[in-house]
């Protein structure tokens, strides 16, 4: 059953939680906002709830290792294709320009059936960490995680807007302060889609348990672009982050490709 909850929390954790959220995924200026950044990623990791213990080493996804073909997704090489399970029938795919590049694009690819052939929709532009990508994130790299990573939990400041994905909704998602550009980050988490990196399925964005222990950063989140680079995240124009939570079906198994172009042509 689809989950619409909205977040509670008392007095205290909310203040906690706007306090760490001000510097959001975004690289924010003043000094407290450094000190965040400082000690470990994206601010939205911490909302109340505690690290997870340590573990080996995540699995690659179901999949077998296959060539680059005509039905293949595009710009892919075989050994991200391979990460890719093979009843996936939705992949947003997100290239980046370069591995310590925060720009890229976005297409989101779908199909009928597996093995069918991919249909690509609009390319999109997109921000991504500050300093780029990396096969092996950690907390306060500034880098965004390379991989193939599900999507099964959305929620935002804002009511959700016809989402099929479990959506959590309260004032904990509010974020305030500056990024890296000195643009405001306010508005950025009114809708967000949790990338399944270090969290764990079927649970808020917010939740903040970390499989793999917190050294391995987390939080990673698509959001509402803010004219800037993250700290780990993917952000995108408000309407294509509206059209996304309305488009991506979790009967679909939905999955977002992220990289540099370079890495995921390996």
């Amino acid at each position: 059953m689809k989950r619409r909850n909205q977040t509670k929390a008392p007095l205290t954790v909310l203040l906690t939680a706007a306090a760490l959220l001000a510097t959001g995924c975004g690289t924010a200026t003043d000094r407290g906002s450094r000190a965040v950044a400082e000690r470990g990623g994206p601010a939205h990791e911490v909302s109340g709830g505690k690290a997870g213990k340590a573990a080996p080493e995540p699995r690659r996804l179901p999949g077998r290792l296959l060539s680059p073909g005509p039905r293949a997704l595009p710009g892919l090489g075989p050994k991200t294709l391979g990460m890719v399970p093979e009843d996936t029938r939705q992949a947003l795919v997100v290239t980046g320009e370069g591995r310590d590049k925060n720009r890229g694009t976005a297409v989101l690819y779908e199909r009928e059936r597996p093995g069918a052939a991919w249909r690509p929709g609009e390319r999109w532009p997109t921000h991504n960490a500050v300093r780029g990508w990396t096969d092996e994130h950690v907390q306060g790299d500034l880098r965004s995680p390379i991989g193939v990573f599900t999507l099964t939990d959305a929620g935002g400041l804002l009511p959700d807007p016809g989402t099929k994905l479990t959506y959590d909704t309260g004032p904990a998602f509010a974020v305030t302060g500056n990024g890296s550009r000195g643009e405001p980050l306010a508005g950025s988490f009114d809708y967000v889609i949790a990338i399944n990196y270090n969290r764990k399925p079927g649970t808020t964005p917010l939740d903040w348990t970390r499989p793999l222990g917190a050294g391995r950063g987390g939080g990673i989140w698509l959001h509402v672009d803010h004219e800037g680079p993250t700290q780990g995240c993917v952000s995108f124009k408000r309407p294509v982050m509206k059209h996304l939570l309305r488009t991506i079906d979790p009967s679909k198994n939905p999955v977002v490709v992220m990289g540099d172009e370079k890495s995921l042509r390996r």
